[in-house]
């Protein structure tokens, strides 16, 4: 069995400020394959979009890296110099933001914007650049891709932005890509397209990609795996779908009854109780017993990862046959 392409242990990305220490990573473990599609879910403020950029060392102060390891194809990337990180970005490891309108340039033309993400990590000549430019804004869905090439992202709708942003990350064939909510602001129709898409790119490239989301329905209609991350901790991984059908941690049944179509015509939308607490006082213990329906005296204890049949979680009192 081939090792994994990224191995994570033990992460954990603190923020100092006068508040506090907000722990937004706080002890996170996994492993992500070649070719594979790993969706990492939870409410605002889980710790799910640091955990992703912290994976590309795009964490600014006062945020840092204070333990853990990240290894892409065995080589150790927490402590490398930020030099050495950029020329990586893009060719081995690549970003996908969620709003394509903060990272495109407004005043470069796609192709000029193209040609700087080639331009960073080879040379190629500019026919070779322009080729290479249009095949990949095709691979995207771009229609008639070559007269888009000079235009300005403004005269792109919003999901065509997006395909502009996932093709340049596309651009140099990284090993992983990390997708931040990438389809947030879009349409469903739109978000729909997007997600084939990228399953279908992910297929054909090889590109393993982790796609963080808040959206469950986004994640299952993607992600083989599931990771479900609760104040800075996963507290629930797995295959997708098992995950899904019969979630073991109270947090995941929460999440899952709050979708809309769960609920009938005209009944009250379920919500968990409560609020995310601040990530520089967290609660002893699970740090979900304050809003958890099964919460007793042993919840102010940490509880360990169990771990069964590819599946784990971190719960005292778990959901053994999948509902509350």
């Amino acid at each position: 069995m081939s090792a994994p392409l990224l191995q994570v242990r033990d992460l954990a990305t603190h923020f100092f400020m006068r508040e506090g220490v907000a722990k937004a990573v706080d002890g996170v473990s996994f492993e992500l394959g070649q070719g594979e599609i790993l969706g990492l879910v939870g409410e605002s403020g889980s710790g799910k979009s640091v955990t992703g950029y912290s994976l590309l060392g795009l964490v600014d102060p006062p945020g840092r890296i204070v333990a853990g390891s990240i290894k892409l194809n065995g080589q150790e990337l927490v402590g490398l110099p930020q030099a050495e990180l950029r020329r990586m970005r893009g060719r081995r490891m690549a970003m996908v933001f969620q709003d394509p309108m903060t990272t495109l340039n407004p005043v470069l033309t796609v192709a000029t914007q193209i040609k700087y993400a080639i331009g960073a990590h080879e040379s190629v000549s500019a026919k070779a650049g322009r080729a290479r430019a249009i095949d990949v804004l095709t691979r995207v869905g771009i229609p008639d891709a070559a007269a888009r090439l000079d235009d300005y992202p403004h005269q792109f709708s919003g999901g065509m932005r997006q395909r502009v942003a996932i093709a340049i990350a596309l651009l140099n064939r990284p090993d992983m890509i990390v997708a931040d909510e990438p389809t947030t602001a879009l349409d469903v129709s739109i978000q729909a397209q997007i997600l084939a898409e990228m399953k279908s790119l992910v297929r054909d490239l090889g590109t393993a990609l982790i796609w963080i989301s808040h959206d469950l329905a986004a994640v299952s209609a993607l992600a083989g795996r599931i990771m479900v991350m609760y104040a800075g901790r996963i507290v629930e991984y797995g295959p997708t779908a098992a995950v899904l059908r019969a979630p073991r941690h109270p947090y995941t049944r929460g999440l899952l009854d709050s979708l809309p179509m769960r609920a009938e015509p005209g009944q009250e939308l379920a919500q968990i109780p409560g609020a995310p607490p601040s990530l520089a006082a967290l609660p002893p213990g699970c740090p979900f017993h304050p809003r958890c329906p099964s919460a007793d005296a042993i919840c102010q204890t940490a509880p360990a990862t169990t771990a069964s049949g590819g599946r784990g979680w971190r719960c005292h009192h778990p959901l053994l046959d999948g509902a509350a």
